[in-house]
C-alpha cells in the first residue's frame, strides 16, 4: 500500500538502475519536445535523473516531489553538475498549481502516472499550470507483464496490474481539456504521450 500522498508503485530503484534503463535521458527529453528557453516542471522528480538533463536544456526547472530526501539527492546531483537553474519544491503533485506561481511551458511526468489514484484530477491541475500552448508529457511503462520487462537481469517496474495502455492514458488526460498531440516510443519498455493546452482554454 502506498504511503499517504505517495503514488502507488512509484518507489525509486536501486543505484545504477536508471543508467541501465535509460543511458541517454536527454534523448527522451528532446523527444517529447522540450527545447532551450522553456520553463519546465519536473513533476514527481524523484532523485533527479531527468531533472539534471532538463536543467541542461531549459531556462528554468521546478522539481516537485513529495519526498524531501529524494529532492535532496537531486539537489546534490545538480550541484555536482554545476547547474543552478532549478528550484526544488517538496509538495504533493496534486498541489502543483498552488506551488507554481507562474504558468510554465512544459510539465514532464515520468514513471508515476500509473500509480496516480485520480488521474483526471492530476491532469486538471497540470492543465491549469500550463501557459496557453504549453505541453504536458507523460512517460509510462507499456502494459506488459512485469516478468517481460527486465533490467539488469531482474523484472522491473510497477506491478503488471498497475500498467496502463496509451489509450487509457490519453483518455484520462484529455478529460482535463488538454489536447493529445502525439505518441512516441521510449525504448525498451516505455511510451510517451504529449498533450497541449489550447490557447484560450479556461482554467478548470
Amino acid at each position: 500500500m502506498a504511503l499517504t500522498g505517495f503514488f502507488e508503485g512509484t518507489g525509486m530503484p536501486d543505484p545504477g538502475w536508471w543508467e541501465s534503463l535509460w543511458p541517454d535521458p536527454a534523448q527522451v527529453i528532446s523527444g517529447v519536445g522540450i527545447a532551450p528557453g522553456m520553463t519546465v516542471v519536473d513533476l514527481c522528480s524523484g532523485d533527479g535523473w531527468f531533472t539534471l538533463q532538463l536543467s541542461k536544456i531549459a531556462r528554468e526547472v521546478i522539481a516537485i516531489d513529495i519526498d524531501g530526501k529524494l529532492l535532496e539527492t537531486a539537489r546534490v546531483r545538480l550541484t555536482e553538475g554545476g547547474l543552478t537553474n532549478c528550484v526544488f519544491v517538496e509538495a504533493d503533485a496534486y498541489d502543483v498549481a498552488k506551488v507554481v506561481r507562474d504558468r510554465v511551458d512544459h510539465v514532464f511526468l515520468a514513471n508515476a502516472f500509473h500509480g496516480v489514484s485520480d488521474k483526471p484530477r492530476l491532469a486538471r491541475v497540470v492543465h491549469d499550470v500550463l501557459k496557453p500552448g504549453g505541453t504536458f508529457a507523460v512517460v509510462n511503462w507499456h502494459s506488459r507483464p512485469r516478468e517481460e520487462t527486465t533490467v539488469l537481469g531482474e523484472p522491473r517496474g510497477p506491478a503488471t496490474e498497475l500498467r496502463i495502455r496509451p489509450e487509457e492514458t490519453i483518455a484520462a488526460v484529455q478529460s482535463s481539456g488538454l489536447i493529445f498531440k502525439g505518441q512516441i516510443e521510449v525504448p525498451p519498455f516505455h511510451y510517451a504521450v504529449v498533450f497541449k493546452r489550447e490557447p484560450g482554454s479556461a482554467t478548470r
